[in-house]
């Protein structure tokens, strides 16, 4: 019998960041033991009050440990309230009150004293800018070791970026920590646009789902992604009223990687520039003279494929399955 993959889900929620949480809490292989914050989708304090939320509305109690609010290196920039809602969550017109408060140690703090406690079993999902992971490998360099494996969505290797011709968000959004990311030697999987973006989700699913459920939930879900669509609506009107999957790909990754296929090479980030934030990886064996992609540099398992159809069907049927409870009260 496979034994629960234990997660810390480090997240800027953000509203496909909800599809990734909700879908991580309602399969059964999946346990996830923290949530880390960052900036990125929105502020990252907005961050930490969504995670408390939404896992809270739900009727899950899970540690949630507020982490970086700015990049490591790059400027900080603004939101984008544009797609997801000021308040990340396509502007809820209200909140049921359900408490919570962040841990007192910060994420970076949170994910090196679990992956301390628990050696070679945790696996670290993430789906926003790295700063977390960036200075979690400051504080114990030996976090590759000490991680089961690392799982992204970052990054776009043939298709074209989302916030530039080149680069996808969260990589754009804090470069430097990518790169030290992509080149600290764990088991790490980058889960990018490539992938993404041949899992169009209709509003009409989100809908379907919470009538379903008839749950505070999946009710608050299904009016962010109707939100959400709007934002793709407005910019790809052939997509009809529907939006990208993103975050929720790695965690379907986690749990049905037969579904996709990959290709695995050196990943480095593009820190400067009219590049910034494009994620390169080496296809070939070739011993470039340009510096940087060294054989010892680690290789990114990277995926390249998906079969849509069957991992639109494993979100239907994770999030459909009976796996909400009545929300926690203060």
């Amino acid at each position: 019998m496979q034994t629960k993959h234990k997660v810390i889900f480090d997240t800027d929620p953000g509203v496909d960041d909800a599809m990734a949480l909700y879908f991580a809490l309602a399969h059964p292989d999946i346990d996830v033991v923290g949530i880390t914050t960052t900036f990125g989708n929105v502020y990252v304090e907005q961050a930490t009050i969504n995670a408390l939320y939404l896992t809270r509305i739900a009727g899950r109690h899970i540690p949630v440990a507020q982490g970086v609010n700015v990049p490591l290196a790059k400027a900080a920039g603004t939101p984008p309230d544009f797609i997801h809602g000021a308040d990340g969550l396509g502007n809820l017109p209200s909140r049921i009150e359900v408490g919570g408060k962040a841990e007192v140690e910060s994420a970076a703090e949170f994910i090196v004293k679990m992956a301390r406690q628990h050696p070679g079993e945790i696996t670290l999902v993430a789906v926003g800018p790295l700063g977390n992971l960036g200075l979690a490998l400051k504080m114990e360099p030996q976090l590759p070791k000490l991680l089961k494996k690392v799982v992204l969505m970052a990054g776009a290797v043939d298709e074209p970026g989302n916030v530039s011709p080149v680069a996808e968000a969260n990589v754009w959004n804090d470069p430097d920590a990518a790169d030290l990311v992509f080149t600290a030697g764990w088991d790490l999987t980058m889960v990018g646009l490539d992938v993404t973006h041949r899992v169009v989700l209709p509003s009409t699913f989100f809908a379907r789902l919470a009538q379903h459920h008839k749950h505070v939930a999946m009710d608050t879900l299904s009016h962010a992604v109707n939100f959400y669509a709007n934002f793709y609506q407005s910019i790809r009107p052939d997509l009809g009223h529907a939006c990208y999957g993103h975050d929720v790909l790695a965690f379907v990754w986690l749990v049905a990687p037969e579904i996709f296929e990959t290709q695995s090479g050196r990943v480095r980030v593009a820190k400067e520039g009219i590049g910034n934030g494009q994620t390169m990886m080496a296809k070939l064996p070739i011993p470039y003279p340009q510096a940087g992609w060294e054989a010892s540099k680690p290789e990114t398992r990277v995926c390249m494929k998906v079969d849509a159809e069957a991992c639109s069907k494993l979100i239907d049927a994770t999030l459909s399955s009976n796996w909400l409870q009545a929300p926690l009260s203060n």
